[in-house]
């Protein structure tokens, strides 16, 4: 199936101080061995075409929440200097990856926390043409209304006929929202991170596994879910597994849990084309407890 692969800029944000940045790229040092690495615009994008990956990010700069807007305008000019540079490098292959398939290169939109900047940044990268828009520097810590008023901020800047991509962001009643505004694709650490800490998203609402509650609950996570763990085992052995810290577990639950968000994202897709999104909304959030 398609490959999508990022860039390593949220690990410019997330690693810092394991990091230096200059006009040319950034230099990580490993927190394993020390070893030294130079990533630039041109070598991240060679990266991904090795990888074979179909569609690819090019190196950008993240910034932390709350950042000083002087700091959001210099760090905006970087990162589209940045992906002037990658859409170079990308041409140079005639839109293909090393294996012959064809490869897609979006333009990372930054901004900060503020809806000039944002609009600005994204005029910008439209300006450039890329096959699609990433919309990053979300979920960094910032409230859920200020996400949206981002969101509302940058959309409208966007070109329709082209995939929009918010990245870092995967709460169901995120989701949501970002749909309703025109987003169409996503990526978050949300299905993996809370599977590995006993922690499933039913229609309903989360489960913490581990609770005394499931000892004798031989049902499985959620009735009609078409997931290997659903099918396949029951609540109470998946809680034993957690308690007895077998691997099994968070494989399971995090199974679970992607199987779940597929599923929200296919129905979202077909309550759209229904004409129904609205209702479908509606009912999710009457239903669904945190």
């Amino acid at each position: 199936g398609p490959i999508l692969t990022d860039s390593g800029g949220f690990q410019v944000f997330s690693l810092s101080d394991f990091r230096k940045i200059t006009q040319g790229g950034v230099e990580f040092k490993s927190h394993i061995d020390g070893l030294r690495h130079f990533l630039t615009p041109e070598s991240v994008v060679r990266i991904q075409h090795t990888l074979g990956s179909d569609i690819f990010m090019p190196l950008d700069e993240c910034l932390p929440y709350p950042t000083e807007k002087k700091e959001v305008e210099r760090s905006i000019q970087l990162t589209l200097d940045w992906a002037a540079r990658s859409r170079l490098e990308w041409q140079k292959a005639d839109g293909k990856n090393d294996y012959g398939g064809p490869s897609q290169l979006f333009g990372i939109i930054q901004g900060g926390m503020y809806p000039d900047l944002r609009k600005r940044a994204a005029q910008e990268m439209v300006a450039l043409d890329f096959p699609g828009y990433s919309i990053g520097g979300l979920s960094v810590g910032e409230p859920n209304a200020l996400m949206y008023e981002v969101l509302r901020a940058t959309l409208p800047h966007l070109p329709p006929g082209k995939p929009r991509y918010l990245m870092g962001v995967g709460m169901p009643f995120d989701l949501f929202e970002a749909v309703s505004r025109g987003v169409d694709m996503f990526d978050c650490v949300v299905p993996t991170r809370n599977g590995r800490n006993a922690t499933v998203f039913t229609r309903k609402g989360k489960l913490l596994l581990r609770g005394a509650s499931y000892t004798k609950d031989f049902g499985p996570i959620e009735e009609g879910c078409p997931c290997y763990a659903c099918l396949t085992y029951t609540r109470a052995y998946i809680r034993h597994l957690f308690n007895t810290q077998e691997y099994l577990a968070g494989r399971l639950a995090s199974l679970h849990n992607l199987t779940f968000f597929i599923q929200l994202l296919k129905s979202m897709r077909q309550a759209i084309m229904d004409d129904r999104f609205i209702e479908f909304r509606r009912e999710f959030e009457n239903d669904y407890r945190e």
